[in-house]
């Protein structure tokens, strides 16, 4: 996105340059100010100089009228040695200082401070020549006179005589010379100060003038700059309270901008968003998971190093609920789409764009339109399951579905008080739910299925958390009521096939059982079962399954063990025997159905091994399962054994110590009797991870249930690596 960063800059090039040139001339007037100050300086020491000049001059020729007058005085004495010494001073000193003027030479005061005297003039330089040639003429003079002046020894009257006369001669001279000098320095000293006085104050006037140009030409700018962003603002304004999405900015902070749109309040559901943070705004209203998510998301956006396409597929805020204030899940409870842009100044991530959409009622359509799909697909594979499976298996199947939802519904009725109460209460629920899901499965009805293993879920999770209430069973009513809408959904759609198909010869003779003889069997094969259970149990009419064909039978159970193979990644070879030339009691038959396809799947989940273990044990790699069905006068038996790796009693003791049912040590105190009642026992499996075929300690719970209660009798016998047979026995009168 364009910002206003390339404008500013402009916008304040010219004023940076103006200051720029506003101070440039302050500092040239304090440089002009600063060197002036140094030349009046320096034409003060001139001055100063020429006077010192003058003194000197007119304090030499004293002292030589001085010593004049005391010649003859002891050469000795303090007075005579104070002037002499004097007169060498002045001497010396006025011949540097015309030295010094005359060519603008470095001059050192009294107090040992350095001047640098300015060059004079060409007025000037004629006073200074005319005092310098006079000096000359005076000055070998006083040298001479001082060369043995404080000797006795030499006559020097004759030097001090001629030095004496020159002085009336030249000291007029230089005095006049030396005045006109210092009068010429001084009318250029004023005029350079006048000089620099006007220089000053033009300098002043000029920049006071530009300063009031400034002020003028930039408060007129910035007014008209100003009437510009006003119109802008106004116009973001209009736009932000216009758009019907909400729009916003975040800083590195996740802080929201002083501005966003109106219409974003409503979306959110909130009166004040200017400046709070984001993530507060969005706590409470969201999971903390896609909270922390949010965070990291966005600091990914200010990344970089980070294509923003591709980190805007990891948005986890794309048709998110939001909920209300309280938390709850309600009316005021909205779907809404963030959708984060960058926006740059120059390559710099600034800030980020949010927009946001209630995307409520699309998400809403979309939820709708899986459903009524999904509902469709239900209905294809129910309508699949019936046009493709025995008219008798579909109406066995609806009535049991009836018969377990009713049960179902009469144990939550019955109240439970005790946790020993409410956990047979569970159990027994958790029985029939599972039984129901066993024959959805052989059917291949998927979303019944579904249902169920959802339901076994919850059941699953109160088996786990310890002590239970009465509300706890409450949610499941929400999975019998969809069971039994299925079901009644698979009634209706195999009513309109059966009345639209052609009816049936009612005059066809039934077809007679077939007789068999004797063949050695996997019955007749069992040695060293282990009794489970021995209830006696009698009475109840027998069914004659003589018109359904062996085939349709064997085809039932092959498919829904190979299906549960497919699932669980094995390979099977299921063989069936007498699986409908016997007479079974009607009071039988569904339990005998349900038995036997818990046996199946736990012959198929726990017993065969995948085909890469089978092969490293020297096996064929295709498991073998044999279920047989044997009726005699008092007796009807049903066998199933697998090839598979048998049981595990040692696994049995681990896991039980694992999960801390027992100690070690009572665990390893268990027979392998009490270790295979706990196999049986509610809850309990030897698998690590529950799935849709097993693994929530139910099927063998089931298989004992059913066993108990028709009065029958469970053996099993097991030979690890080898094989596992079970033979179930039910009274058949």
């Amino acid at each position: 996105m364009a910002t206003s960063h390339n404008i500013d800059n402009k916008r304040y090039h010219s004023l940076i340059i103006s200051i720029a040139l506003f101070l440039s001339l302050i500092g040239a007037l304090l440089a002009f100010t600063f060197y002036t100050s140094s030349l009046l300086e320096r034409n003060t020491v001139l001055i100063d100089q020429t006077n010192q000049v003058a003194n000197s001059a007119q304090a030499v020729i004293k002292d030589l009228f001085d010593l004049d007058s005391s010649y003859g005085e002891d050469t000795s004495s303090p007075h005579i040695q104070r002037v002499l010494e004097r007169l060498e001073e002045n001497t010396t000193l006025i011949t540097s200082s015309i030295n010094a003027i005359e060519q603008g030479g470095k001059i050192t005061d009294i107090d040992g401070k350095s001047y640098n005297l300015p060059k004079i003039n060409s007025q000037s330089q004629m006073q200074i020549t005319a005092a310098n040639e006079q000096w000359q003429l005076l000055e070998p003079k006083i040298q001479a006179y001082l060369k043995d002046a404080d000797n006795i020894m030499v006559d020097s009257s004759d030097e001090l005589t001629q030095a004496v006369e020159q002085a009336k001669t030249s000291s007029l001279l230089i005095n006049d010379s030396l005045d006109q000098l210092t009068d010429e320095v001084f009318i250029n000293a004023e005029r350079q100060a006048d000089t620099i006085r006007l220089i000053q104050i033009l300098g002043v006037a000029a920049i006071f003038a530009y300063f009031l140009i400034f002020v003028f030409f930039f408060v007129r700018r910035l007014r008209d700059t100003d009437a510009e962003a006003l119109a802008a603002r106004r116009e973001t304004q209009e736009i932000m309270e216009t758009v019907n999405t909400g729009l916003f900015l975040l800083d590195k902070d996740l802080n929201i901008g002083q501005q966003h749109s109106r219409a974003l309040n409503g979306i959110i559901g909130e009166e004040r968003l200017s400046g709070e943070n984001f993530a507060d705004v969005l706590r409470g209203r969201i999971s903390d998971k896609d909270l922390k998510t949010t965070r990291q998301f966005i600091e990914q956006l200010y990344n970089p190093r980070v294509k923003e396409k591709l980190v805007d597929s990891l948005n986890p805020l794309h048709k998110v609920m939001l909920h209300n204030a309280s938390g709850e899940e309600s009316t005021t409870s909205r779907f809404l789409d963030f959708k984060f842009s960058r926006v740059y100044e120059d390559k710099d991530i600034a800030r980020i764009l949010v927009n946001v959409n209630d995307v409520s009622d699309a998400v809403y359509l979309e939820q709708r339109l899986e459903k009524e799909r999904s509902q469709n697909d239900m209905q294809i594979e129910m309508l699949t399951t019936i046009l493709n499976v025995n008219p008798k298996i579909i109406n066995e199947f609806i009535n049991n579905t009836k018969v377990h939802i009713d049960k179902m519904n009469n144990i939550l009725k019955n109240p439970g008080s005790s946790q020993f109460e409410l956990e047979g209460k569970l159990n027994a629920i958790y029985r029939e739910m599972h039984s129901l899901k066993g024959e959805a499965s052989a059917l291949k009805l998927h979303s019944f299925t579904k249902i169920a293993s959802d339901a076994e879920d919850k059941l699953d999770a109160l088996q786990n958390q310890g002590k239970l209430s009465g509300n706890n069973f409450l949610p499941l009513a929400v999975h019998l009521d969809d069971l039994l809408s299925l079901s009644n959904t698979i009634e209706t759609l195999g009513e309109r096939i059966n009345q639209a198909a052609p009816k049936a010869n009612s005059n066809a003779k039934p077809v007679s059982p077939v007789k068999t003889e004797p063949q050695p069997s996997i019955v007749q094969a069992q040695v060293a079962d282990t009794a489970i259970t021995n209830i006696n149990f009698g009475g109840g009419s027998e069914v004659d399954l003589s018109d359904e064909s062996d085939d349709e039978y064997l085809s039932y159970y092959q498919d829904f063990a190979k299906d549960i193979a497919v699932r669980q990644g094995k390979r099977i070879q299921f063989n069936g025997h007498n699986l409908a030339h016997i007479n079974i009691p009607e009071r039988l038959k569904q339990p005998i159905k349900e038995i036997s396809i818990q046996l199946l799947r736990n012959a198929v989940v726990h017993g065969i091994e995948s085909p890469e273990a089978r092969q490293s044990a020297g096996k064929s790699a295709i498991g073998s399962i044999d279920l047989e069905m044997q009726r005699d006068n008092q007796s009807l038996i049903i066998a199933l054994q697998d090839d598979g790796q048998g049981i595990d009693y040692e696994g049995i003791r681990n896991k039980l110590i694992a999960e801390g049912h027992f100690s070690h040590a009572d665990a390893s105190a268990l027979t392998e009797g009490e270790l295979l009642k706990t196999l049986f026992s509610s809850g309990f499996s030897t698998k690590e991870h529950a799935d849709e075929d097993g693994g929530r300690g139910v099927g063998l719970d089931v298989i004992k249930a059913l066993v108990k209660e028709h009065n029958g009798k469970l053996n099993v016998n097991t030979e690890l690596g080898k094989m596992t047979r079970f033979i179930i026995t039910l009274p058949a009168a």
